[in-house]
């Protein structure tokens, strides 16, 4: 599995707790719009914007392949955000302590 492959996998992933958290926060009263999704792999990004299958994506499960649907309908919102700006890696990487100071 290439990188771009195991973005999309996880991108796809995050999307679905995201919906599952809406259902339960729903069930509360709370109501969204579009939910805003930020990852820092632009490859993943294109790959779950565009509905179109490609000879190069093709082999990927088709489980993870709901969240085109979600974006093609506007449940969720994709977003581009630069490595270095992504909070996510305070608790997924090892970061040298300049950088875990300024996130």
């Amino acid at each position: 599995m290439s990188f771009v492959e195991a973005g999309y996998v996880s991108l796809s992933a995050c999307c679905a707790q995201v919906l599952w958290m809406r259902t339960q926060l729903t069930d509360y009263g709370f109501h969204f719009d579009k939910i805003p999704m930020y990852y820092d792999s632009k490859e993943a990004i294109a790959i779950s914007c565009n509905p179109v299958q490609h000879s190069r994506t093709k082999h990927i499960d088709v489980r993870y392949h709901f969240i085109k649907e979600k974006v093609e309908k506007g449940v969720v919102e994709l977003f581009f955000v630069r490595t270095e700006y992504q909070l996510a890696d305070l608790f997924t990487k090892a970061l040298p302590e300049e950088r875990f100071k300024y996130l």
